[in-house]
């Protein structure tokens, strides 16, 4: 495999000072494409390659990564990040990583090129891919083990050219787990209940504030942090959230003393690492992706140390018949979703394969449901 004109030019760029010859061309397409060395081999032989572990100090290559965490610099999610920013460096790689409490300040320091990169989540992602920012579809991923094999599937450089749209490219995914309905009251636990009730729905997607007014519900736009606030304060009903914010974000206020959490996830809430392609080039995004699937049992544990602090007392058991109108009216949010090219649909086909593959006894491995 060779790197064409466009891609040797991005690693000039990417490296200055490194003289890119046919030499460096070569070994350069083998490694970044190789599945046969784990990642920390590949980024060895690279830094080997091109000479930058020979770099004098104060010449490493530097990136200004950009950390979405509500807690900030205390934050688990910063936390994990500062993690890998150590093993960077062993390669010569400076990353300056800066928390950010504000997702939409964050995406507005992305945009104006004053972060090289940016996690955040999923559903801010949406905005600069469109296929991986359908991970978080509703109901399409059901639980852990079908998105452990969907972000492994997205890893392989056999997707790689989906991660790049416009400036942007996709540098890495991670599990945030799943996300829940959380109520003030045990009694809305179900769909039909939830109507005349308040749904906090984020303000930026108005497909939100759409399917809630479908069910009958009122849509209270908000901001990821002022939701929680919201439903704890008591000025809205019903929140959906994953369970990493149950002890984070104190949302047992806004359940006391006769609320709880619906027992079945609506989606799976994804993390992203959205990069700006000038500063990293695809086959160096490729090997990161690699390497946050590597990391992918280690962010799940973290994820689920969170998941069990919440007791057991606040789950709302419902009905397999319910489930099933659950499901049912998720997939037909999804398939008018995708009509309205909101969802990718390759991401949603990709998904219902993953679904079916799992259980091929459901009703649209026969179809071609969403």
């Amino acid at each position: 495999m060779q790197l064409s004109n466009e891609q040797r030019q991005a690693m000039e760029k990417l490296l200055p000072g490194v003289t890119i010859d046919d030499r460096v061309v070569r070994g350069l397409a083998d490694i970044y494409y190789s599945r046969d060395m784990p990642v920390r081999v590949r980024l060895k032989a690279i830094s080997k390659l091109v000479g930058i572990d020979q770099m004098p100090p104060g010449t490493a290559l530097s990136r200004k990564i950009c950390i979405w965490d509500i807690a900030g610099r205390a934050g688990p999610v910063f936390q994990a990040a500062m993690d890998q920013r150590a093993m960077a460096k062993e390669y010569g790689i400076n990353l300056e990583m800066v928390p950010f409490t504000n997702e939409t300040v964050m995406v507005e320091e992305l945009k104006a090129g004053r972060c090289d990169a940016a996690l955040m989540s999923g559903f801010r992602a949406r905005l600069f891919n469109k296929y991986t920012g359908t991970i978080d579809s509703i109901g399409g991923v059901p639980d852990n083990k079908h998105m452990r094999t969907l972000l492994k599937v997205l890893a392989h450089p056999s997707q790689a050219d989906k991660m790049v749209q416009g400036e942007y490219v996709i540098m890495g995914m991670f599990s945030g787990g799943g996300v829940h309905i959380f109520v003030n009251d045990k009694k809305i636990s179900s769909l039909a209940k939830a109507a005349g009730k308040k749904v906090a729905v984020l303000d930026y997607d108005q497909t939100q504030a759409e399917m809630v007014a479908g069910i009958g519900a009122t849509p209270v736009p908000s901001d990821i942090v002022s939701a929680p606030n919201k439903f704890n304060n008591g000025v809205v009903d019903i929140l959906a959230a994953p369970l990493v914010a149950y002890e984070l974000l104190e949302l047992y206020k806004g359940m006391d003393p006769d609320g709880g959490i619906v027992d079945y996830p609506i989606a799976q809430l994804s993390m992203q690492l959205v990069g700006r392609l000038d500063k990293f080039p695809n086959e160096i995004a490729q090997l990161v992706r690699e390497a946050s699937f590597e990391a992918y049992d280690r962010v799940r544990e973290r994820v689920k140390i969170e998941e069990d602090r919440v007791p057991g007392r606040w789950w709302i058991d419902i009905p397999d018949n319910e489930k099933r109108v659950y499901e049912s009216m998720m997939q037909d949010a999804r398939d008018v979703l995708r009509q309205e090219d909101y969802y990718s649909g390759d991401m949603l086909d990709l998904q219902r394969r993953i679904r079916c593959k799992f259980d091929s006894s459901r009703g649209e491995c026969a179809g071609g449901g969403s």
